[in-house]
C-alpha cells in the first residue's frame, strides 16, 4: 500500500530583544504549523549586571547568552510538539538575529563574560544593537575615514553607527584593554548562536558587510586602525573568517544542540543572518525597488537594488547582502515601537488608565482610538522621532526627540499622535534620500508587530502617498529564517525561488487618501525644517544643543562636574 511521506519542515528561530521565537513552516508552501516564544530571563541589561552586579554607564545595553540558548531549550521544542511533526520531518533550522549585537569571545567560541575572571566586568559581555554609549569612539572613526578619504566610507553614506563593530570594539579596547586583550574573537550574535548549534565558525556576508565594514573583499586597513590607537591595528584578527553565503550550509547540528532542540543530530544548519534582512524572502520583498519597513521597537528598512549609488546616512550598501546579484541597502530608525511605548507609559493620566481598564483596552489602543478621530494638524503639534537618536539618514545617536507646538490645552491623544506620524515623516526621510540618489523606491511593504495597528498602518500611506503592502505572516523573521533554511537544505535552489514558494505579502492593504496626504505634507514641511535644523545645524544651536544636553545628563549621571572632574 502506498503511503504519502509525512511533509518536509523546516525550523526558523528568531532571537529578538526581549525574546526568542521558533517557527515550525511547511517546505511546500511555507505554510506556518506552530510557533513558540521564550521572553528572556534578563531581558535588555542597561543598568547593572545581574545579581547586583558592576553598575553600567549611560547608553549601556547588554545581553546574557545564556538567555539564547534557552530559546533553543524551551522555545524549538514546544513549537515541534504544537506542530505535531517528528524530528525526522525536519529537513534543516535557519537562525537569525539583532545586529549588531556582538560578543568577545575565547578562540572555542567561550563568552567572555561566562569566564568567572570576567564575570563582573560589563564590556565582557554581549552589546546589544542599541548600546549607544561607543558615539564618541564612532565620531573618531568618521572623523578619520573622511580625512584620509577611505573609500569605503561612502557605502556607508558617509558614516558608521555607534551600534557596529568597531565603534563597539575601539570602546572595548580604551576601556577595558585587559578583556580586549583576552578576546580571541569578536563575532556577531547571529554568527555566535550558528557556532552553538553546529560547534563550527562560520561568518555571514550580512553583519560582516554591513556591521563589520567589509567591502569589495576586505576590511579597513591596520594603518587605518593604528592611527585610531595603536593597539588597535590589529583588531580585524578577532573577525577575519571565510565568508559564507546566506542561504549556505553551515555546518551540522551537534549532538548537544540536537538534544536541546529535539531535531535529529547531523541536520543542515543555515548560515545565520540578521532579522531585517531575512524577513525580505518571508515578505517576497527581493525584487529591486521593493522596500521592506520591519516595524517593532526600532524600524530597519531593506532595499535591493541593480543600481551602485551613494546614499548619505544610509546604513550600508552591501552586493549579495539581502540576495544574491543584487545591491542590498539598508536604512533605519532606532526608535519606533520605543517611542510608541514610551508615551503609553508616560502622558497617560489616571482618568484615561481607568477607561482603558474599564473597556478592556491597552493604553495603546485607547490612544490609537482617541488620536484617530483628530483631524490631520488639530493638534497643533510636530515631533522628532530620536528619543534613540538618529539611525538614518543624520546617524547621530546622541540627538533627542523633541515635541514642538505644546499648549495647556493639549490632550494625551494629540502628544501620541505627533509620535506616530514623527516615526512616518522619519520614514519618508529615508524614501527620499533614495530617489534624490537615483536608487527607485517602487513598492512598500511592512512587516513587524507594528503592523497590526490599522490607524498606524493609514497613517503611513497617507504619509508617504504610497500604497502599503503586509507581510502575510505574524513572524516574518523566523519565517524568513525557515525559507533559508529550506534553500541550505537543497529544498530550493536559491533564495528568490524559496520566497516565492514560502513567502506570504498581501498587496495594497492600505491606500494614501488625497485630502489627508496634502494635509500631511505641509506637517512634513514643518518636521523637514526642524530635521535639518536640529540634526545638521551644529555649534552654537540645533544639534549642537541636543549634544550638550546630552553630555550634561551623562555627567551628572556619573557624579562628574562639567569639567569631568569627581565631586
Amino acid at each position: 500500500m502506498n503511503r504519502t511521506p509525512p511533509p518536509r519542515v523546516t525550523v526558523g528561530v528568531d532571537f529578538g530583544t526581549l525574546s526568542g521565537r521558533a517557527v515550525v513552516v511547511s517546505v511546500e508552501d511555507g505554510t506556518q504549523l506552530a510557533d513558540a516564544v521564550h521572553e528572556y530571563r534578563h531581558g535588555v541589561v542597561e543598568h547593572a549586571l545581574p545579581g547586583g552586579g558592576t553598575a553600567l554607564g549611560p547608553d549601556w545595553a547588554l545581553q546574557i547568552p545564556e538567555d539564547w540558548r534557552e530559546v533553543l531549550r524551551t522555545a524549538v521544542p514546544k513549537a515541534l510538539a504544537l506542530a505535531g511533526v517528528t524530528p525526522d520531518q525536519v529537513i534543516g533550522i535557519g537562525t537569525d538575529f539583532t545586529a549588531c549585537t556582538v560578543l568577545p569571545t575565547t578562540a572555542d567560541g567561550t563568552p567572555l563574560c561566562e569566564l568567572p575572571a570576567y564575570a563582573d566586568r560589563p564590556h565582557a559581555f554581549p552589546k546589544l544593537w542599541r548600546h549607544h554609549a561607543a558615539q564618541t569612539h564612532a565620531d573618531r572613526i568618521n572623523a578619520l575615514a573622511a580625512e584620509r578619504g577611505e573609500a569605503w566610507l561612502p557605502r556607508y553614506g558617509g558614516r558608521i553607527s555607534s551600534e557596529w563593530q568597531y565603534a563597539k570594539a575601539l570602546q572595548l579596547l580604551e576601556e577595558d584593554p585587559e578583556v580586549y586583550a583576552a578576546a580571541d574573537r569578536w563575532i556577531e550574535a547571529a554568527d555566535w548562536i550558528v557556532r552553538e548549534l553546529t560547534g563550527v565558525e562560520t561568518r555571514n556576508t550580512c553583519t560582516a558587510g554591513y556591521k563589520g565594514i567589509h567591502q569589495d573583499g576586505r576590511y579597513p586597513a591596520a594603518e587605518f586602525l593604528a592611527a585610531l590607537d595603536p593597539g588597535f591595528a590589529g583588531f580585524t584578527a578577532k573577525l577575519d573568517h571565510p565568508l559564507a553565503p546566506l542561504g549556505g550550509r553551515a555546518g551540522a547540528l551537534t549532538a548537544r544542540a540536537a538534544a536541546w532542540t529535539g531535531i535529529i543530530e547531523g541536520t543542515p544548519v543555515c548560515v545565520g543572518n540578521v532579522d531585517a534582512h531575512v524577513t525580505s524572502a518571508a515578505a517576497r520583498a527581493l525584487d529591486p525597488g521593493h522596500l521592506l519597513a520591519i516595524m517593532g521597537t526600532s524600524t530597519c528598512h531593506i532595499l535591493n537594488s541593480d543600481v551602485l549609488a551613494e546614499v548619505p546616512g544610509m546604513c550600508g550598501v552591501v552586493r549579495d547582502g539581502v540576495v544574491p546579484g543584487l545591491w542590498g541597502y539598508e536604512a533605519g530608525q532606532s526608535g519606533v515601537g520605543d517611542i510608541f511605548a514610551w508615551a503609553a507609559r508616560t502622558v497617560l493620566p489616571e482618568s484615561y488608565a481607568a477607561e482603558a481598564r474599564e473597556r478592556g483596552l491597552s493604553a495603546h489602543e485607547l490612544l490609537t482610538e482617541k488620536a484617530a478621530d483628530q483631524p490631520v494638524g488639530g493638534h497643533g503639534l510636530v515631533a522628532l522621532d530620536w528619543h534613540s537618536g538618529n539611525r538614518s539618514v543624520l546617524v547621530d545617536h546622541r540627538l533627542s526627540g523633541l515635541l514642538l507646538g505644546l499648549t495647556l490645552d493639549t490632550r494625551p491623544e494629540e502628544i501620541y499622535r505627533a509620535l506616530l506620524e514623527s516615526t512616518a515623516f522619519g520614514t519618508r526621510v529615508i524614501v527620499e534620500a533614495f530617489e534624490r540618489a537615483g536608487v527607485p523606491v517602487t513598492e512598500f511593504t511592512v512587516a513587524g508587530g507594528l503592523a497590526k495597528n490599522r490607524f498606524l498602518m493609514q497613517l503611513y500611506s497617507d504619509v508617504l502617498r504610497r500604497p502599503v503592502n503586509l507581510i502575510g505572516s505574524d513572524q516574518g523573521p523566523a519565517l524568513g529564517s525557515a525559507i533559508h533554511a529550506a534553500v541550505a537544505a537543497g529544498a530550493y535552489p536559491d533564495i528568490p525561488s524559496a520566497s516565492a514558494a514560502m513567502g506570504r505579502v498581501e498587496r495594497a492593504v492600505y491606500r494614501p487618501d488625497p485630502a489627508r496626504a496634502a494635509a500631511y505634507d505641509a506637517l512634513f514641511a514643518e518636521y523637514r525644517a526642524l530635521h535639518d535644523h536640529f540634526g545638521r545645524e551644529h555649534g552654537t544651536g540645533g544639534a549642537g544643543a541636543m549634544h550638550r544636553l546630552r553630555a550634561l545628563r551623562d555627567a551628572a549621571r556619573v557624579g562628574l562636574d562639567q569639567e569631568g572632574i569627581p565631586q
